[in-house]
């Protein structure tokens, strides 16, 4: 069988891992919200603040979704042109068009191109979210993460550019299936190394001080089977008001961290809420199950890419000869923009179905709906969240349940529990 057969029935396989893994990792049923109870929990939150995170909202989505049409334009204009590899030819002639400087340098370039041109719409957020007063990191600070988050990019995506295309030179027949392992690999590294190196650029991390919260917290931990190794406060004040918590790492480097933003506006038991649900985040093992599912996914799109790439007309648009060389590196970014923006509902769907079943663990753990709903109606009025947001914008980019939803879901757990 010819390399491209092999790349077929790879492809098969990855795809039907891919689904069987959502199948059965995935919790497809969510928890109990009827619409009754949320239109209800939607009328009990203050009319006036409702309408002014619908504002904010509102003010926030012609450039959200501008900035997601010019990146497209963006990617289709130097991957379905000459354009593209051009640049990638130009970013390379400095050093006599050596291959690493085209795949490295040229790469670099083609992302750096795309960002500049959407950079304006990051600005346009910016001055948002100053009027707002939901930022508070000025724009000295915006720009020094700005460039922090230029930096990093850089650093992983020379690491893999460099990667790729030297296993496309060593490999030129089989490059697909070592790529696709590469790329797994390098899902489930960074799943290891990011929360270790890289958030600590973004945010200074200390472990909650000593006192009844924390032992609370840590004791809430160990009896409900998490292994944690500990809980961080995160100095997102000097950026934001927007309060938050999340978990990440897997096993050693696995934490819980909380903003000190909630810390500061939130009562301990809403804190408690909050922590309960990113425990079931580990409990069920969210960030595995995320890096296994996405390790299948980067794979399975290294041999599409390899196939579809291959495609005369796609190559005669690009003005290349093949889609292992680095002039096509454009092409590749374009496939995989549009991929992605056809497939964000659905990653969008799974999102929401996983934090619905956090919701249900801290629900369940704390024994608390009322402290849940409380923290939830806090987290929107602080956050300026629409508590129900129109239907279509939902189902295509919404990666939690609704304030509305949550609140609903906290209420028919006290209607089962005889509350």
């Amino acid at each position: 069988m010819s390399p491209r057969g092999w790349a077929l029935v790879a492809l098969a396989g990855l795809a039907v891992a891919l689904v069987v893994a959502a199948a059965l990792l995935i919790p497809w049923n969510r928890p109990p919200a009827p619409r009754a109870d949320q239109l209800a929990a939607l009328g009990d939150l203050p009319a006036d603040q409702v309408a002014h995170s619908r504002e904010f909202r509102a003010a926030l989505r012609p450039g959200g979704y501008a900035s997601l049409v010019v990146g497209l334009l963006i990617a289709l204009a130097l991957g379905l042109t000459p354009l593209g590899s051009r640049l990638v030819e130009l970013a390379g002639r400095p050093f006599g068009g050596h291959w690493v400087a085209q795949a490295v340098l040229g790469g670099l370039a083609v992302v750096l191109v795309a960002d500049l041109v959407t950079l304006p719409f990051s600005a346009w957020r910016q001055s948002v979210l100053t009027r707002y007063g939901l930022s508070t990191n000025g724009w000295a600070g915006w720009l020094v993460d700005l460039l922090k988050s230029y930096a990093v990019s850089a650093v992983i995506g020379a690491v893999a550019l460099l990667g790729f295309y030297a296993v496309i030179r060593l490999a030129p027949r089989w490059w697909w299936a070592f790529g696709a392992a590469g790329a797994a690999g390098l899902v489930v590294l960074l799943s290891f190394v990011l929360p270790v190196l890289v958030e600590p650029v973004f945010n200074r991390f200390t472990p909650m001080e000593q006192g009844p919260l924390r032992t609370e917290l840590m004791a809430m931990a160990a009896r409900d089977g998490v292994p944690v190794r500990d809980v961080l406060v995160a100095d997102a004040s000097r950026r934001t008001r927007a309060v938050n918590a999340y978990v990440s790492g897997i096993g050693p480097t696995r934490r819980v961290v909380v903003y000190d933003t909630l810390l500061r506006e939130a009562p301990p038991a809403e804190v408690t809420a909050v922590v309960a649900h990113e425990l079931g985040h580990a409990r069920d093992r969210d960030v595995t199950v995320g890096t296994l599912t996405g390790a299948l996914g980067a794979a399975a799109a290294v041999v599409a890419l390899y196939l579809i790439g291959s495609w005369a007309p796609l190559l005669r648009l690009a003005g290349v000869d093949s889609v292992a060389e680095p002039r096509a590196f454009p092409l590749l970014v374009a496939l995989v923009t549009v991929v992605g923006l056809v497939a964000a509902p659905v990653q969008a769907l799974i999102s929401r179905r996983v934090e619905a079943r956090a919701d249900a663990h801290a629900l369940a753990l704390t024994d608390d709906p009322s402290a849940f709903e409380s923290m939830q109606r806090r987290l929107a009025t602080i956050n300026l969240a629409d508590p129900d947001p129109p239907r279509w914008e939902y189902l295509y980019s919404a990666t939690h349940p609704s304030t509305v939803e949550r609140m609903a879901a906290a209420r028919a757990y006290a209607r089962e529990a005889g509350r």
